[in-house]
């Protein structure tokens, strides 16, 4: 359906990314994924800042296991120097394959100190980051690409420039979610853009992210866009099997994975099983899985007592023996158990500096406000 997708001299046959999401995309959940289909799979964000300053938390999320290849991690910066440094840590310590820069999140935490989707509206800013990113990596081979959002809000839309300048500087792909930071997480994914984009950027891949909820509806934001392949986020959550589905889809094979409820469960105690050996501490592990729990049971016949009970489980043994109470003869359950994963919330009025609109241009009152929008946690 598609040629493989190429980022620098890494290439996957199936033309999907696993979006980084907080919380999500450790190294478990990233394993179950890579058992099902291809990609590039994204670990969860890291700032800047907190690489530089070698947090564990932070050089934690950059280390990968053996069998994970190619390698790719998130960067998220506001202060070019700050961007650059992390990325030479990254790259000149053979961290990872691949290093993705994020221009897209729409946290108020984050936009308010003008980060995230905020910024490619300061186009010199965004444009040194871009550049200090693609020099620290170049000399270790290690390719850059950008995701970003289509602009703060209707009124301040910035990702065809911010796509054009970013392939002029070497970028590897990008990638656009296909909704404004107002937009949060709501309403439809607007298709159209990834079009605009793809139209605009014409000698690297441009990648369509939003509202791929199923392997069809990977197939069709590329017969719509054109784009070179798709990132796959909030569709993955309790569903690791759409990376097999997708495989299957670009190959041009009809297959799809109907999981009956015995699947699911030993699904999940696969995860947990691979929570407890990331974190190293079951208790951790099986705390990180309960969030999983209601993406995993969506539209399955599990009564209400039993979700609450998973939700609540403290150790493997736990977990074991309420999967076990679980009917596993129970069949897939159709359109009950497809669609939208997780929450998508409503618009939101994105939370500025004052005055961040006034001016494409950064003044050096912003300039200090931006140090202090260079988180010192990750993942967020």
């Amino acid at each position: 359906m598609l040629p493989p997708l190429r980022i620098g001299q890494h290439v996957s046959e199936t033309p999907v990314v696993l979006a980084p999401m907080a919380g999500v995309t450790n190294t478990a959940f990233r394993r179950l994924c890579r058992e099902q289909g291809d990609g590039f799979f994204v670990a969860e964000m890291v700032t800047s800042r907190a690489l530089v300053e070698r947090n564990d938390v932070s050089l934690r999320i950059v280390s990968f296991e053996d069998y994970e290849q190619p390698r790719s991690a998130q960067v998220y910066g506001v202060d070019p120097a700050t961007v650059g440094a992390a990325v030479s840590i990254i790259a000149g310590e053979d961290r990872a394959d691949h290093i993705d820069l994020n221009f897209g999140c729409p946290v108020p935490k984050v936009t308010r100190k003008g980060g995230g989707a905020a910024l490619p509206w300061k186009k010199e800013l965004y444009t040194r980051i871009v550049d200090a990113a693609v020099r620290a990596a170049s000399p270790h081979h290690v390719p850059v690409t950008v995701k970003m959002r289509m602009g703060i809000d209707d009124d301040h839309m910035t990702y065809l420039e911010a796509g054009k300048i970013a392939e002029d500087l070497g970028v590897s792909a990008v990638a656009l979610h296909a909704r404004t930071a107002a937009q949060h997480y709501s309403g439809q994914a607007r298709w159209d853009a990834i079009k605009n984009l793809k139209e605009h950027v014409t000698t690297i891949p441009v990648l369509g992210n939003g509202d791929i909820w199923s392997a069809e509806d990977a197939l069709n934001m590329v017969a719509h866009t054109g784009c070179d392949g798709v990132v796959v986020g909030r569709g993955c959550q309790g569903r690791p099997w759409l990376f097999a589905d997708l495989t299957a889809a670009f190959a041009g094979r009809d297959e799809r994975v109907t999981p009956g409820l015995g699947y699911v469960a030993e699904t999940i105690y696969r995860h947990g099983e691979y929570l407890v050996e990331f974190f190293g501490d079951e208790g951790r592990g099986l705390r990180d899985l309960r969030k999983h729990m209601a993406w995993y049971l969506k539209g399955y016949a599990v009564g209400g007592e039993a979700r609450q009970a998973l939700a609540l489980v403290d150790s493997l043994a736990d977990l074991r023996r309420k999967l076990d109470e679980l009917d596993h003869d129970a069949p897939y359950p159709g359109e009950a158990a497809e669609g939208q994963r997780g929450r998508a919330g409503s618009p939101k009025r994105p939370i500025l500096p004052y005055g961040w609109l006034d001016s494409r241009e950064l003044s050096d009152e912003f300039r200090i406000t931006l140090q202090e929008a260079e988180l010192s946690v990750s993942g967020g």
